[in-house]
């Protein structure tokens, strides 16, 4: 009840745990159902900066998002614990200057509905994950994944996709 009039939308029944840092309450819109537990740090930066996190969505302890433009999570979603999700990631073109100093490359990012990201996963700026898919621990996401697949590795790859004629997972 606390964090309702603070956030852009905020549905019950949804938990945030404490300790948690928020960054632009107005710019985050929760739905209904949606469990982010503790040490989680959500920021939006600049002006035209959203993060939506649809209904029935659970989030371990320790993600962090970042969004400076618009970051999406569809409903029925699973996150895990120490998982980054990001719209935006810093260039390094020009050596010799500090990296905080470097252009930003800014791009929508997108969670399918139904997906599961496991532990340890980096989510970056612009990867569009269709719906159902299934993200391996510690993998490094970045890029755009159909409907259906098992995306592995550092950086990742679809190791499978849900075959619909013969309704099994079959080996890419």
């Amino acid at each position: 009840l606390l964090y309702k009039p603070f956030f852009g939308k905020f549905s019950f029944p949804s938990y945030i745990g404490k300790p948690i840092y928020i960054n632009n309450f107005k710019k985050i819109f929760i739905g209904k159902r949606v469990r982010i537990f503790p040490n989680s740090r959500i920021e939006c930066i600049g002006k035209d900066a959203k993060i939506i996190i649809h209904d029935n969505v659970s989030i371990g302890h320790n993600l962090h998002l970042t969004a400076f433009s618009t970051l999406e999570i569809s409903k029925n979603s699973t996150i895990s614990s120490n998982v980054l999700i990001t719209d935006n990631k810093h260039t390094y073109t020009k050596i010799g200057h500090h990296i905080m100093t470097q252009k930003s490359v800014i791009k929508k990012t997108f969670i399918g509905e139904n997906s599961f990201i496991g532990t340890g996963a980096v989510i970056d700026a612009g990867t569009i994950l269709g719906k159902q898919c299934i993200v391996g621990a510690n993998a490094v996401v970045s890029g755009l994944y159909p409907d259906f697949c098992v995306i592995v590795g550092a950086p990742a790859r679809i190791i499978k996709r849900y075959d619909t004629n013969a309704k099994k997972w079959k080996k890419v």
